[in-house]
């Protein structure tokens, strides 16, 4: 049996059975054996893959999709928090794609296919997509090319590349699965099935490929070309399922060329002054009490809304995390104080907040 297509039965078998982590582990462990296998096969009959570099996989396309996916390691650490996820360049200037989560609490470390490792600085996130954009220092790199629309079908063969379980380092080779799309449907989280901001079509695949470090990794078709980003963990709340499943590039191409293009970035905007104390807003002035900021970089999280003040006029809650504040992003409770020490107390402040699995603007009003 051609070894690809013992691969794809047997992400079929571990699609019916996805309710433990170690046997998600297990399946990603036994497809990797049996692409090393085929490479082997393969090799003795073909005198060309013997320069294929070590660990790459023998599927089409594979080694330059491979090429295109980077390692982020940042934030996290704790148990149930890995410090590490995936992206995919989508400029040669180093413009990198990925799931916008808590390992970008810190500007991450991107780790290119080559071993080369960069710092990075993130230049635009868009919450309600679940994406954020970083930039690196580099060029000539090789990239998806996002401006092109695809339509990606039921029943069409992609491959899903990532980083997952952390697996790879340095200059090791990203992860590759290979599968299908099984199906193509709306997310919708308003029905408190699955917790996440995202609203719109999802592309669901038929193999394990949201693990631990997969998210913001690349789906390709059969030609190499970017059709999704695999998206974070998802599991439905009443039957405890994982969701294997893409966000479709044609509902992140607009957000990314904004993004590079400058005309949506979040990155904070220097050229504002800082105003005197008792002309710019605060804390106190909008009514907002956060919770204590006991560590290095404290989330924006409302901890108390003391009533009468512009806070509870607009219907802040505790618990409710500030994202955005005037469209640059908010990485903590510093930064927070700092943007509000930019604005004129005179005027209304325009915030972003994440409430549960929903993204919404709130105009403060003094």
């Amino acid at each position: 049996m051609n070894p690809f297509r013992r691969i794809q039965l047997l992400s079929h078998q571990c699609g019916n059975a996805m309710q433990t982590a170690t046997f998600q582990l297990g399946c990603v462990l036994v497809t990797a054996g049996l692409l090393t296998q085929s490479v082997v096969a393969q090799s003795s009959t073909d005198q060309s893959s013997s320069k294929r570099p070590p660990g790459r996989s023998a599927a089409p396309g594979a080694h330059d999709i491979q090429q295109r996916v980077v390692k982020i390691y940042g934030a996290g650490g704790m148990q149930g928090l890995e410090p590490y996820q995936s992206g995919f360049l989508v400029s040669p200037e180093g413009h990198v794609a990925t799931a916008w989560s808590y390992v970008l609490d810190v500007e991450p470390i991107v780790v290119l296919d080559d071993g080369r490792r960069f710092e990075s600085k993130i230049i635009g996130i868009e919450p309600s997509l679940e994406l954020a954009v970083l930039k690196i220092d580099a060029s000539d790199l090789p990239y998806f090319e996002v401006a092109k629309q695809l339509d990606a079908q039921w029943g069409d063969p992609v491959l899903a590349v990532s980083n997952l379980f952390g697996i790879a380092t340095g200059n090791e080779p990203a992860s590759v699965m290979q599968g299908m799309i099984a199906g193509v449907t709306n997310l919708d989280a308003r029905r408190g099935t699955f917790r996440t901001p995202y609203r719109g079509k999802v592309l669901i695949l038929d193999l394990i490929a949201n693990n631990p470090g997969a998210a913001g990794g690349a789906v390709a078709d059969s030609q190499g070309r970017l059709v999704g980003m695999l998206g974070k963990e998802l599991r439905d709340s009443g039957t405890g399922v994982w969701l294997n499943y893409a966000l479709p590039i044609d509902a992140l191409r607009v957000a990314i060329g904004d993004i590079i293009a400058g005309r949506a970035t979040t990155a904070a905007k220097e050229e504002n002054p800082l105003l005197k104390r008792d002309q710019s807003h605060n804390l106190t002035t909008l009514g907002l009490v956060l919770v204590p900021d006991v560590l290095e970089s404290t989330p924006a999280y409302v901890d108390a809304v003391p009533p009468g003040r512009p806070a509870a006029r607009a219907d802040l809650r505790p618990d409710d995390l500030i994202l955005l504040v005037e469209g640059q992003r908010v990485a903590d409770q510093k930064m927070l104080t700092d943007l509000l020490r930019r604005i004129d107390r005179r005027d209304a402040v325009s915030i972003t907040i994440q409430r549960e699995s929903e993204i919404l603007p709130i105009r403060l009003e003094p």
